[in-house]
């Protein structure tokens, strides 16, 4: 049990991804929750910083070695300097700067009983099964949560153990699934069916509620019902043959149910395999057997004193990057995801070189910072990777770990190696909660170049340059074939998808392996593209099928998402789907403002509002048309009582029938959209606004409201088909909304242009101070109230309007490290595509599916002009010695043969 009283607000702005993933609740669990990381060296290291960037109250990281040579190939705060300086002390500084809201202390003595109890979760690395088993004891007796992470070579172990009475609050970390209803039966059981436009997403056995039915009101004041899935819109419930008949609407929403866990201590556990977890299926003996490899190399270890040879039946020290380290305490601090249950072993001993690629390799050390590498896959292929030239799209947060890795492994720190890196991006205080390269005084600063720095601090080796240039079409004068051909392959750390399929198809022309990974929340992908052997990222899938249609976001929204699109569409995202307005508009030499009225576009020639109190009188009169006016145009076209050409009531199912506002000056949200359209229109023209509510409302008492009275002319389409065809018979944008877009100042005095318009308005969502997440919130929770839609607040409201990723430093790690696993392999040359592994992975509820990529597929082209017989193509062979003959034929071949050369 967690105390909740006096924690600390917390720092939105700092952990706003994050908490996208944990939530609020789970945050402030954390907050309270003291970590004790044992063992310094690369894992430790990783693990700490993780913990730190996720928000705990406190981290003590402890070591009692000193730095040693083969530290350096992992433990990327460590440097030459540090050589015999204890590994807690050195790593402290840096550790320290990575949160300044947790508290991050060293401790360089032995671990013993006095120490540990201090924590709340207790974490050991590098450390012996005795210590394991000892330490392990007296936290499960003390309700200690307790984590056992090792790796040894490219092999590594996982351990966890959370009591034996251990509260989920939150099993898989998802949003509560929710649909509208669209009838519920009287019946043993009852039937409830859900409006068609989407799957109601539940499974059997979910509890659901339900709320705002009419007619069978009793299901609104039930407690949580346990379901029976149907079908993928229906569900039964139990006897609802004594509840009042059912009338329309009505919401159902799943209720999340807490679990308990029983975990055993690490000395039981050890006895039962089948608390083993399984990621690689190809590999369940091989994780059985490591169960029992870990603990001979205990007991070899205890016996000699010393680890094997290099080269013997058990590899050295840690080399490989991340190869558990996606698994983080986040458990056991905030109750919410599934936790561990309770082994976990990964290896990627694929990874090894093959008899005929070690080539004249020494594996023994020569006090370089490589040598924990080395002793793994040989000082030759240390050189060959030193030697490789890549290049790396995207330095955010996983083009931050990337770059980590790279500069640990040694990637282009040799003659004639070289990482490029570009960004176009610049630093943000959202982002140094995950991209942990960066520090509050770099923010505004480029991305790309700052990493580049911090990548030389790590290793001065490293040959990096880095570029801000977007990679599109555009760049392809910098990022040419003679960029291309001189690559050897390249890293894909991008945030979205037709990023990657442009390089991807890139890579696919020059014929360069590409490494792609990504994440959501707790959920990660990583793909490795290798010419000739693996399929490709591939084209971008369509998205339009879940597209919300347009007369749903103007007239029928039924969701909070439905809202927030109208908000943040309107007010940003027409502003630059029009930029090719000026030419049309710069004959005008006034004010230009550009409405859209329903259907038809409209320009209105209106003088600049000569004061702050002509904004606020704008905005008021805005709000008044759209709360009020146009909800009273719409039930005057369809009333509430309006029935189907069928006989069935128009406002049913996904069709929520409004109702207008009135405005009221002491009604908190009404006032935020006055304040803040106010202030958005004050800016287009310089004129300097006010947040003062109390100004504001004496202003508004003085404010005239035209009337309004709705007209039987006006046409409301219920489908975009309606929409489409009107605008076929020559309506213009239809499609848009009544708000303002833009405005034009022509006026040569005050020097301002169309593009500098589009400047005041860029969607910045993580700005708190230019009012634009202010009227965006203001503006869709108005909405949500004329159709009776529940609110949102300004956290999740940001969310769904800036359509931000979540993220968590934890997630970013684990592709990270699964990215440069298969980089190994491409640089060794694997020909075998049983080599290469996909990965798929949610952390929230352990599921870890490593597969073997696909085939790239073939396809068959018949031309009997060209060929008298039908010949197969296999598209990623269309390269190499044959390269223009093949352009050439298939230039030949693209009238007939289009599918193929698009392909």
């Amino acid at each position: 049990k967690y105390n909740m009283e006096n924690i600390g607000e917390i720092d939105e702005g700092f952990y706003s991804r994050q908490l996208y993933v944990l939530g609020h609740e789970a945050m402030q669990r954390m907050g309270t929750a003291s970590v004790l990381i044992a063992g310094m060296r690369g894992l430790g290291v990783e693990i700490a910083k993780n913990v730190i960037l996720s928000g705990v109250k406190s981290v003590t990281v402890q070591d009692e070695g000193r730095t040693e040579w083969t530290d350096l190939s992992s433990q990327f705060f460590l440097r030459e300097s540090h050589l015999g300086q204890n590994r807690a002390t050195c790593s402290l500084q840096q550790l320290s700067a990575l949160n300044p809201h947790v508290r991050v202390s060293a401790h360089t003595g032995p671990l013993d009983e006095d120490l540990l109890l201090q924590f709340e979760v207790v974490v050991l690395t590098d450390s012996s099964l005795g210590d394991q088993k000892r330490f392990g004891e007296l936290c499960h007796s003390h309700g200690i949560k307790f984590i056992v992470a090792d790796t040894k070579g490219l092999c590594g172990q996982l351990f966890c153990d959370f009591g034996e009475a251990f509260e989920v609050l939150d099993q898989n970390g998802e949003m509560p699934a929710s649909a509208m209803i669209q009838n519920i039966s009287k019946g043993n059981p009852g039937v409830v069916v859900c409006t068609d436009d989407q799957k109601h997403g539940f499974s059997d056995g979910t509890k659901v509620s339900f709320s705002e039915i009419q007619g069978m009101t009793e299901l609104n004041s039930i407690d949580p019902v346990e379901i029976t899935v149907r079908g993928l819109h229906s569900f039964s419930i139990g006897d609802t043959s004594a509840f009042s008949k059912y009338e329309r609407g009505g919401v159902v929403t799943e209720v999340k149910q807490p679990c308990m866990l029983n975990f055993k201590p690490l000395s039981e556990a050890l006895l039962n395999h089948e608390l083993l977890k399984m990621n690689d299926f190809g590999k369940i003996i091989r994780h059985k057997t490591l169960h029992l490899a870990f603990q001979a190399l205990h007991s070899f270890v205890k016996k000699e004193q010393r680890l094997p040879g290099v080269r013997s039946q058990v590899s050295e020290e840690l080399t490989v990057f991340c190869s558990v380290r996606y698994i983080m305490f986040l458990q056991a601090c905030s109750r919410k995801f599934m936790p561990l249950q309770q082994w976990l072993y990964f290896d990627a001993l694929e990874c090894l070189p093959q008899d005929d690629q070690l080539g004249e390799s020494s594996f023994s050390a020569v006090c370089t910072r490589y040598d924990g590498q080395i002793a793994v896959f040989g000082s030759a292929f240390q050189e060959k990777l030193e030697r490789q030239k890549y290049f790396l799209v995207g330095a955010g947060a996983i083009g931050c770990e990337l770059l980590k890795n790279f500069a640990l492994i040694g990637l282009g720190a040799g003659e004639g190696g070289q990482i490029t890196v570009t960004d176009m991006d610049f630093i943000e205080r959202s982002n140094l909660n995950r991209q942990f390269l960066f520090r509050s005084q770099d923010i505004g600063k480029p991305k790309s170049e700052i990493a580049a720095k911090a990548v030389r601090e790590m290793n001065p080796q490293v040959n990096i340059t880095a570029h801000q240039n977007r990679l599109d079409a555009d760049s392809e004068g910098v990022y040419g074939y003679d960029f291309f051909t001189g690559l050897d392959g390249v890293a894909a750390a991008l945030d979205n998808v037709e990023a990657r399929v442009y390089l991807d198809g890139r890579c696919i022309q020059h014929q360069k392996p590409m490494l792609e990974g990504g994440t959501l929340g707790s959920k990660c992908h990583t793909l490795v593209v290798v010419p000739h052997l693996t399929e490709s990222y591939g084209p971008a899938k369509s998205s339009s099928n879940n597209a919300i249609p347009l007369c749903t976001l103007k007239n029928f929204p039924h969701r909070i998402e439905h809202t927030l699109q109208v908000g943040y569409r309107v007010l940003f995202r027409s502003l630059t789907r029009h930029s090719s307005k000026p030419t049309k508009l710069m004959k005008w030499s006034k004010l230009i403002i550009l409405f859209y009225k329903q259907e038809n576009m409209w320009l209105a020639v209106r003088q600049r509002p000569a004061n702050w109190e002509d904004c606020v009188s704008w905005a008021r009169c805005k709000w008044e048309t759209l709360y009020n006016n146009e909800i009273r145009q719409l039930l005057h076209c369809f009333p509430a009582d309006q029935v189907t050409s069928t006989g069935l009531p128009f406002w049913s199912g996904s069709k929520r029938c409004p109702h207008p506002l009135t405005f009221d000056p002491n009604n908190t949200t009404h006032m935020e959209y006055v304040v803040a359209a106010a202030n958005l229109y004050g800016q287009i023209y310089g004129i300097k606004g006010t947040t003062d509510v109390a100004s504001i409302r004496k202003i508004l008492e003085k404010v005239h409201i035209p009337s309004f009275t709705p007209k039987s002319s006006v046409k409301i389409h219920v489908t975009d088909e309606e929409m489409q065809e009107d605008k076929k018979r020559g309506s213009d944008d239809a499609g848009e909304f009544n708000l303002l877009l833009f405005c034009v100042v022509t006026s040569p005095t005050l020097k301002m242009s169309f593009s500098h318009c589009l400047c005041v308005f860029a969607p910045e969502k993580d700005d708190d101070t230019n009012f634009h997440m202010d009227y965006i919130v203001a503006a869709s929770n108005l909405r949500a109230e004329n159709y009776d839609i529940p609110a949102a607040d300004r956290h999740q409201s940001k969310r769904i309007a800036g359509r931000i990723i979540p993220a968590i430093a934890t997630t970013t790690a684990a592709v990270a490290g699964l990215m440069c696993l298969e980089l190994y392999k491409v640089v060794l040359g694997h020909k075998n595509i049983s080599s290469y592994r996909t990965a798929y992975i949610n952390l929230a509820v352990q599921y870890f599916v490593l597969s073997q990529p696909s085939r790239p597929q073939q396809f068959q082209v018949s031309y009997s002009s060209i060929h008298p017989q039908p010949f197969s193509v296999r598209l990623s062979d269309c390269v190499g010695d044959f390269r223009d003959e093949i352009y050439e034929a298939v230039s030949h071949l693209q009238d007939l043969s289009k599918a193929l050369y698009t392909a």
